[in-house]
This record gives structure tokens, sequence and C-alpha cells, in this order.
């Protein structure tokens, strides 16, 4: 794939984001609240150029070093999930007129946006997302609407976190494909190399220049390192073997250290889980349909008839375990973890999958 790329100098940065401002919205990461998250960007200064990221179990801390980079990070708490399966949204409202009730969908306005930063494990997460609310009899025409006018410009990265383990689930460290241009990043600046037409168009439009071997031998280096990293998975398949663990007592010691928080739902790029409410108007004229993102650790989530199947928090771990590495693999053909190590970094306790994982399956870590 790298025999296609081209090289873009740092200052070229701003050119890239002004081509792509010409048609869409942009978002891109920044620093906010001690985190690098998603938000609409303005320019090439905004981002967390010199922003080092260091998570380990329970812990998010940001540094400052001296290399001059943008995406010197490995990801932040949020992957592209909210920019289409919204946390909070409408899907129909109903009004009362002389004829009687009237319904009607409220689709969101459409809009086109880019997304510059994203790493090839919310990719894969992504992938999952387009199955899972695409696909089907009844594709989410929510979802749809927002997926539809998405632009993403990926970012190899660089410089994994303690928490990633994406080498281990086959989602990374490197794209190879579900973008539209993919950067590597380098001091002086990046390779650039087209994954669609549309990126094709937009790399035709930027000052460009060939790369030469050294940038080639660098880029194939770092992304030999990046692939090195500390966290692994069991060695054999988790397809059936956690269902069949179901009575481990191990179920129980995790709970003893689980708040059922949900923080691990929430930071997760592919749990789809959500709830849906009526909001009546305070006039009694209408009425609201909302859909909200919900949590396997919820006490409502597995309600039925007034009565939780999961009343207690070592049941609902196992349950969010056992689908997100077990039973996916039934809806799926692959996991649903994709390695990003969100909920690892992002656990109040910090609880660790992986060794979870590696202690239920008598596997050492």
């Amino acid at each position: 794939m790298m025999s296609d790329s081209t090289f873009l100098p740092q200052s070229g940065l701003a050119q890239l984001l002004t081509e792509l401002a010409a048609g869409h919205r942009i978002i891109g990461p920044q620093v906010e609240q001690g985190a690098v998250q998603y938000r609409s960007l303005q320019g090439a200064a905004e981002l967390p150029w010199g922003v080092r990221v260091a998570q380990q179990p329970g812990s998010y801390r940001l540094q400052r070093q001296g290399s001059e980079r943008a995406f010197a990070w490995a990801n932040g708490p949020q992957a592209l999930k909210p920019l289409l399966f919204a946390p909070r949204e409408s899907l129909w409202q109903v009004v009362k007129t002389a004829a009687g009730l009237s319904f009607s969908e409220t689709l969101p306005p459409p809009e086109r946006l880019a997304v510059i930063g994203v790493r090839s494990c919310d990719l894969a997460a992504l992938a999952l997302q387009d199955r899972h609310f695409l696909q089907g009899a009844s594709p989410d025409a929510h979802y749809a609407r927002r997926r539809e006018q998405l632009f993403i410009v990926a970012v190899n990265c660089s410089h994994p976190a303690a928490t990633c383990f994406c080498a281990a689930s086959g989602d990374g460290p490197n794209a190879v494909s579900g973008f539209d241009l993919l950067l590597d990043e380098l001091d002086e600046g990046f390779l650039l190399t087209p994954g669609s037409e549309a990126g094709q168009q937009l790399l035709a439009a930027l000052s460009v220049s060939g790369v030469t071997p050294a940038q080639r031998q660098q880029v194939e280096a770092q992304r030999r390192a990046a692939a090195v990293q500390q966290r692994t998975l069991p060695s054999s398949s988790l397809a059936g073997r956690l269902l069949e663990l179901a009575s481990s007592p191990r179920w129980q010691q995790i709970a003893e250290r689980c708040l059922a928080c949900g923080n691990c739902t929430a930071v997760c790029p592919t749990c789809f889980c959500h709830s849906e409410q009526e909001v009546p108007q305070l006039d009694g004229e209408g009425s609201e349909h909302l859909r909200q993102w919900d949590s396997c650790f919820s006490a409502g989530h597995s309600l039925l008839h007034g009565t939780p199947l999961r009343a207690d928090t070592a049941q609902r771990y196992r349950q969010w375990l056992t689908h997100k590495f077990d039973s996916w693999h039934q809806q799926f053909g692959r996991s649903g973890c994709v390695g990003c190590g969100r909920c690892i970094a992002w656990c109040p306790v910090g609880i660790d999958v992986t060794e979870e994982l590696h202690a239920l399956c008598g596997d050492e870590a």
C-alpha cells in the first residue's frame, strides 16, 4: 500500500484541512477537559501538537513531549460512535391534529463530516457498527443518514498506549481499509495513502512530493514498533469458551471490584445497546420517542415483566464480557472487541479485561 503514498510536509496540513473544509464540517482531535477528544476543528493550530497520553488501568493522563507531532497519542475516550449512533436522539414524534394523531419520523439533517485522526481499531469498530445498523431487513435510517456523509482521514498509530492490544485482536495498529485517506506521521510531515476515489481526489488537490527511501524506512520501522504491545489475549479462540465458564467463581471476584457504572460500555466503540422512552409534552398535545445509549450494567437493561434477569453485578459483568468476546462470534463471525483498551483506562477501579480473560481461561498473560 505504501507504494501509492506521497509526502506532505507538516506545513501542508493546513492545506489538507482547507480542502476538507470546502465541503465538510471537520471533526478532529483536541485537548479538552484533560483528554484528547473529537470536536469541531477550525484549523491545524487546534490539534494536540506535542501531546502524548499515558494510559494504565484506571488512569488516563496527558503528557507534553518535545516532539511536535499532532497525532502522537493512541486514543481518547470516544471513537466514531457518538458521531453516527447519537447518545440521545429523537426517532419520531406524534402530535394531535383535528383529524387525530399525526406521526412523523425525525431524521437528523444531512451533514457532511470529515473526521481526521481515526485509528485502525476504530475503523474496525466502525465496520462492526455498520453491520449492526445497516445490514439486515431494517437498516437504521438515523445511522445511515450520518454514515453516508462521512469522510475519514485515518492516522496509523505511532505511539500505542500501554492499555492497547489491537495487535492481539487483529485490528491494528496499522489501517488497511475503511478510510478515504491514510496518514503516517513523521516529524517533518506525513505519508499520504488514498483509500477511496474521494480520497484520491483530495490527494490530487494537495501540494505533495514523492516519498524518499529514508522516509519509507522510517514509516516501516514505526509501524513495526507500534505492533509491539504489552497486553495479549488468550491463545485459543474465545468463541464458545466463556459460555462454558458461566459458573466460574472468577465472576464473583470481578464483581467485588466492579462498580457497575457502565463506563466500559460508554467508551467502547462497538457497544450498541440502547433504550427507548416516550417524552410527552406538558400540554398533552404531543409526544416524542427518544433513543439513548444504555448499558448491560444498568439495573433496567435486563428487566422483564418487572423482574431483572441479571440482578447482580457478577451476572451483568459476565453478560458483557461473554457477549463481547464469545457470543458476538455467532452474530458477526468475530469478537466484538477491537483492542483499543479504552475499557481498561476508563474503568474507575482499573479492571483489565485482558487480565480477566487470561484468569478465566487459565492462561498466563
